[in-house]
């Protein structure tokens, strides 16, 4: 049991608050997509730290579908640039279904590249490359977002096959107008297989967290795309990614999101975090009704939305170490040794849901396993409710787990030592400068205290 527990409780708290809802229904239409078990209900969050959370089912397989949008569109416009792909798709939103013809008038371009007709030029705009083609590029690109390789449902592509026709009248549409780059029937079947490319929750986190990362894979390191080719995309999902639900999702939700048929739903908080979640009843306009309130409630309850001016990643711990490389530190004997097994984390700033989680996670990494750990607030500003209960649930945890904590905190920021003792069961030892909080830390390493 670790500190940023608290985090995966979050996410299991809301799959309990939402597991029980009935509303919503597999997709059908493609009947490979309506034996998805309707109870699967997974959620998972990544942070530009790379850190992993999970509930549910996260880890169960399932296609991309519509998911795989913003991502082919970030490939184009990498291999392309804007002025070009901009040539073939636009980027407004449609207002209208996600299979809809929303041609532009006069042009035929397609209106954006989150709808069918958009990203199916989309995907023909990617061209081959000397061995390596199309296709191949388009997977090596979804595995590089994910950080692993991922493979395609070779029955989820045939039944797709089966039964898009409407998505075949689409791109001979396209192609009646001048705006389809390739043969309608190439581009279709491209289409399809990227739609029944396989991965998890836990997988779309990730890629949703790397677009928040100014395209770069937090959990690889891997730069995959430009941090302005990210911001585009970002950008067009934040209008156009829940389709005709796109404007009440962003006032509500307030962050870019897609969805996909199979269930899938991603959302991104630029430079805090990706989340995704996996539950296959849909809703009319075929986004995951599960996934739409987890991810609602999620927002509003920890302060996510994109107008509230989000903390940048790494402002908020300043220092992880161990007492021992302290300038208070002893030089030499008896009291370094027990100096090296204290650990300490030093935070700053205003902490709030995701300053928090990163917070957590530095106590987990701090001091040898085991050992004492002091969380240092002196130069944190303010701490937000809901950072507070995250923050004192995690050294509860720690403290559970056989570790002694102890907190700087001179302006009070944990509140009254009554709350404290509430929330931790225990009365946490609290002091005015970090010295004192290591070596009374220290003297309980030594029986002394």
């Amino acid at each position: 049991m670790s500190a940023a527990d608290a985090v995966t409780d979050s996410l299991q708290n809301l799959r309990a608050q939402f597991a029980g809802v009935r509303e919503g229904r597999p997709a059908d239409y493609i009947p490979q997509l309506a034996l998805a078990d309707p109870d699967a209900f997974g959620l998972a969050l990544v942070s530009m730290d790379g850190h992993r959370y999970s509930a549910g089912e996260a880890e169960v397989p399932f296609t991309l579908q519509s998911v795989s949008k913003p991502f082919i569109y970030a490939l184009a416009l990498s291999l392309l640039g804007l002025d070009e792909v901009s040539r073939w798709v636009g980027a407004e939103p449609s207002g209208e279904a996600f299979n809809a013809i929303s041609l532009e008038p006069g042009t035929g371009r397609p209106a954006n590249a989150m709808v069918n007709a958009g990203a199916i030029v989309t995907t023909a705009l990617i061209p081959d490359a000397p061995g390596d083609d199309a296709f191949r590029r388009i997977l090596h690109c979804l595995g590089r977002f994910a950080g692993r390789e991922l493979d395609v449902d070779e029955e989820v592509f045939r039944s797709e096959s089966v039964t898009g026709d409407r998505n075949r009248a689409l791109a001979y549409l396209i192609r009646s107008t001048g705006t389809m780059p390739v043969d309608p029937v190439l581009a279709v079947d491209r289409y399809f297989r990227q739609c029944a490319i396989r991965v998890t929750a836990l997988d779309l986190a990730t890629m949703a967290a790397t677009l928040a990362y100014g395209g770069v894979n937090p959990v690889t390191g891997e730069q995959v795309v430009s941090a302005e080719v990210a911001a585009r995309v970002l950008a067009v999902m934040a209008t156009c990614g829940m389709y005709d639900g796109s404007g009440d999702w962003l006032l509500r939700v307030g962050l870019p999101a897609k969805s996909g048929v199979s269930g899938g739903l991603i959302a991104v908080g630029p430079a805090r975090f990706g989340v995704a979640t996996y539950s296959p009843p849909l809703d009319s306009t075929g986004g995951s009704v599960r996934g739409h309130a987890a991810l609602e409630t999620m927002s509003r309850r920890y302060g996510l939305h994109l107008m509230l001016n989000p903390a940048l990643p790494g402002s908020t711990v300043t220092l992880v170490t161990t007492a021992d490389d302290l300038p208070s530190a002893p030089s030499a004997g008896h009291e370094r040794v027990l100096h090296e097994q204290v650990g300490v984390v030093v935070a700053q700033g205003s902490i709030d849901f995701t300053a928090a989680e990163r917070v957590l996670y530095a106590l987990d990494e701090s001091g040898p396993d085991g050992g004492p750990v002091v969380l240092d607030l002196h130069d944190v500003t303010s701490v937000d409710s809901v950072a507070l209960a995250m923050l004192l649930t995690g050294l509860a945890r720690l403290v559970n787990d056989g570790r002694r904590a102890a907190v700087v905190d001179p302006n009070g920021l944990l509140g009254a030592m009554e709350l404290v003792r509430e929330r931790t069961g225990q009365d946490l030892p609290r002091h005015a400068t970090r010295v004192e909080a290591v070596e009374g830390s220290a003297r309980a390493l030594a029986g002394e205290g």
